[in-house]
This record gives C-alpha cells, sequence and structure tokens, in this order.
C-alpha cells in the first residue's frame, strides 16, 4: 500500500525575490509593428506644393527687395521655417515614415497664422492704428504678399484641419512656442538701437517703432500682441482636441513577424 498524499496547505508563503535580479519591464510594441504603414503620396504632393510656394515667394521677395531686411522679417523667418518643415513632413507621408512630432508642426502652424493675422488685422486693416499707408506693392511683389500672408496661412490650416489627425497638440507646448516671438522682440528692438536713426527701415512694424512710440508704448503693444498670440496657441490646441478624424484608416491590423 502507498502512504497517503499529504494535503497542499492553503496558505503557501511568498518565495523572497533573488537578491540582483532586475525587475521585468512591460515591453511596449511600436505603432508599426502592429498597424502596417501607409503611404500617402496625394498629401506627400500637397505638402511639397505648400512648400515650394512659400520657398518661390520668398525668393521673389529677396530678389526685388534688400535682402538683409527681408530677412528681419518675422513673416520671411516663418516662411522659411515652414518650407522646411513640410518639406520633412512631405517626404514623410511619402516614405510611409511617422510624422514629424507635434511641437514642430504646431510651432509653425502657429507662427504662419500669426504672420497671416497681424498683416491683415494690423498692417493693413483700414481701422488699425498701425496700418503701413506707404506706397502698396504691385506686380511680382503683390503677388509674392499675397501668396505669404494670404494663400500660405489658408494652405496650411486646411492640411491641419483636413490631412492631421487631431489629438496631436498640447496646452504645455504652447510655452515653448512663445519662445521665437519674444526672442523676434528682442531681436527687433535691438537691430533698431544699432541702425542709425535716420534709417527707413530702422523698424520694421509700426507698432515696434520707438522711434515713433517710445519703448513705454512699445513695450504695452508688445504684451497685448503676446497674449493675444497665447489665446491663439490655446485656441489651436482647443480646437484640435474637439475637431474629427477625418483620416481614419479602417483596415485590418495586426502583428507582423
Amino acid at each position: 500500500m502507498t502512504a497517503p498524499i499529504p494535503p497542499i496547505p492553503k496558505d503557501i508563503p511568498d518565495l523572497p525575490s533573488i537578491p540582483g535580479m532586475p525587475a521585468t519591464q512591460p515591453s511596449r510594441v511600436p505603432a508599426t509593428a502592429v498597424v502596417t504603414p501607409v503611404r500617402r503620396p496625394l498629401v506627400a504632393a500637397y505638402r511639397l506644393l505648400i512648400a515650394l510656394a512659400a520657398a518661390a515667394a520668398v525668393t521673389v521677395d529677396l530678389w526685388l527687395g534688400s535682402p538683409g531686411r527681408l530677412l528681419s522679417h518675422f513673416t520671411i523667418q516663418s516662411e522659411i521655417l515652414l518650407a522646411v518643415v513640410l518639406t520633412l513632413q512631405a517626404r514623410r507621408a511619402w516614405t510611409a515614415r511617422h510624422p514629424l512630432p507635434s511641437s514642430w508642426t504646431g510651432a509653425t502652424l502657429l507662427y504662419v497664422t500669426i504672420a497671416g493675422a497681424v498683416y491683415h488685422l494690423l498692417l493693413t486693416g483700414a481701422a488699425s492704428p498701425f496700418s503701413m499707408t506707404g506706397t502698396p506693392p504691385t506686380g511680382w511683389q503683390w503677388t509674392a504678399n499675397q501668396i505669404l500672408h494670404t494663400a500660405i496661412p489658408a494652405a496650411v490650416l486646411l492640411d491641419w484641419l483636413l490631412l492631421t489627425p487631431p489629438g496631436r497638440l498640447h496646452l504645455r507646448q504652447t510655452a515653448v512656442w512663445m519662445l521665437y516671438p519674444l526672442a523676434y522682440l528682442a531681436f527687433s528692438l535691438a537691430r533698431g538701437e544699432l541702425l542709425p536713426p535716420d534709417t527707413p527701415t530702422r523698424y520694421l512694424y509700426p507698432f515696434l517703432d520707438v522711434g515713433t512710440h517710445g519703448y513705454r508704448d512699445v513695450l504695452a503693444d508688445a504684451l497685448l500682441l503676446g497674449l493675444a498670440f497665447c489665446a491663439l496657441a490655446a485656441l489651436l490646441v482647443a480646437v484640435d482636441h474637439t475637431r474629427p478624424d477625418l483620416i481614419r484608416h479602417r483596415g485590418k491590423t495586426g502583428f507582423r513577424l
């Protein structure tokens, strides 16, 4: 006869952990291993077209005017940044790679929108106290102005609303986005101080003209504009988290070995 099997105790004490043994970390599966990458040639072509239009308009402006002065404009600098970012975005859409970080694309979207809004509301608006009343541009210069301040901002907004997944922008990014306008303010004031007082383009924008308005009024205007830019950035983030996803792909997904 065999001996009876002793009953298994209900309470088994936990075994002590082996010293020096690292705890296992949860593994993160990249999105490309779950969802098959999708090439978007039409999106790539659209973004490349915007980048080429911005580059062409900037080139025309530099060709017809003073390159040193024009490169100091906020619009020209933001359009150059936009052309670079959209070219990289177009390449990634063409090769089915992950898009650029939203901090980059959100910043360029904000800067181009600021350039267009300031141009139409402050610099050319009839009711604006800072309206530039000089000789209006004509010919190629007028065409370049309209492309830079009207067509490009509208095209970038459409790309963001229709061709970009929502929910990528975050409120914490807006503080970093404000660093460039703040640096541009410091650059513009320093440039005006270094140039001779009789230089016609000593201050590039009427609301930054210290010679006419003084530092007190200029800094007050800069503060109001800064608050408006912060509100615009927050509005873009809010819209990004409430707009529908128009590019969701309803395809089969699965792990790829």
